[in-house]
């Protein structure tokens, strides 16, 4: 069976030697999902790929009929909870897209399933697909794989950035606006370091795609050459490139923060020995300390080592007495050590409190 894995340690073999691996879903909570593809060994000539012209063994795919039974029996067990389902484009585009739309009709409608799926558009697919692709899962998505159609064009020659991936990302994104898809919207992914792109265009597409393409996330995939492809003999990206992306993009998505407010290098990159909250922080001296007890929303977001929560656990905190000392940093959960240096504590520097702790 042909099976697409995740990223990370705690993947496990199911019984039948799927990969199951946890996923997150939007809500937070974290489940075993089934990551498939519908068909190994693509006709596409992706660079970076294993799937690519063929694979490097021999191809093989799944009846709608086969995987759809499998994943249920998997469910029935209590092995998994959710299907991400994709697939090698083997047949054409369109032939493709319909193995899988078959297999979610038959979840949906046969087998009843009312939990999660993720749908992967394949590039190339008709809007009506799309269409039915919305109608049937829980997200959807396409991968742009490069932030440009010129650097798509190095990595991916079969694909056409503007008709294939573009155009269904956009239909998505007007089915959001219009209220016509009001699920688990829409994701992408980006592949790090195969198209000689700078981190300051990755993360320019990714801004653009939040706000223009209306996406739920934006994932990040740091190249890791796989023998017998083209990109073989270079070297691996390393993965801080790939965290500090994950960490901007949580700054532009949760933190408030717009694209002219990250650092990047005078090569246009972001610098690895950095996190670039903190960098963003150094360079405006005169936003800090902030009073803690008085600070708005907004500000405690700027502070290296407070996020989202922390800082709402702060303004719950406050309601009920002044904060005047480190601990209630840490019952916020905020990352105290890295936050004092940045706070007054009811009028007295956190930093220094942090001296004698």
């Amino acid at each position: 069976m042909s099976c697409a894995c995740g990223p990370g340690q705690n993947r496990q073999r199911g019984d039948d030697g799927l990969w199951i691996y946890p996923a997150a879903l939007p809500s937070g909570q974290r489940v075993p999902m089934l990551k498939v593809l519908q068909a190994s060994g693509c006709e596409r000539s992706c660079i970076y790929c294993v799937e690519r012209c063929g694979g490097q063994v021999r191809p093989s795919s799944l009846a709608p009929e086969q995987l759809a039974s499998a994943f249920v029996d998997l469910h029935r067990r209590g092995r998994v909870a959710g299907l991400f389902l994709s697939s090698a484009i083997r047949g054409g585009a369109v032939a493709t897209m319909d193995r899988m739309l078959g297999t979610a009709e038959l979840l949906r409608g046969r087998h009843a399933f009312r939990g999660y799926i993720h749908l992967k558009m394949i590039p190339g697919s008709r809007p009506d697909q799309i269409d039915r692709a919305m109608a049937l899962a829980t997200r959807v998505s396409v991968n742009m794989e490069a932030p440009t159609a010129a650097h798509l064009a190095r990595i991916a020659p079969g694909k056409n950035f503007d008709a294939q991936i573009l155009a269904p990302m956009r239909q998505v994104a007007h089915a959001i606006e219009s209220g016509q898809f009001a699920r688990s919207g829409q994701t992408t992914q980006l592949v790090v370091g195969a198209a000689g792109e700078l981190d300051r265009d990755v993360v320019g597409a990714a801004d653009w795609g939040y706000r223009e393409l209306k996406l739920a996330r934006v994932y990040y995939s740091a190249l890791q050459p796989v023998p017998g492809t083209p990109v073989a003999e270079h070297a691996p990206i390393p993965f801080m490139r790939e965290h500090r992306l994950y960490q901007v993009d949580f700054l532009l998505r949760s933190y408030g923060f717009s694209l002219d407010e990250i650092h990047f290098d005078g090569a246009g990159a972001l610098p690895l020995d950095a996190d670039p909250k903190t960098l963003w922080a150094s360079h405006h001296p005169e936003r800090f300390p902030v009073e803690i007890n008085k600070a708005r929303l907004e500000e405690l977001l700027r502070v290296p080592g407070i996020g989202p929560r922390s800082a709402q656990r702060l303004l719950r905190m406050r309601r009920q007495q002044r904060l005047r000392d480190v601990e209630a940093l840490r019952a916020a959960g905020a990352s105290w050590k890295v936050a004092s240096p940045y706070l007054l504590l009811d009028g007295r520097p956190a930093e220094r409190q942090l001296r004698l702790c």
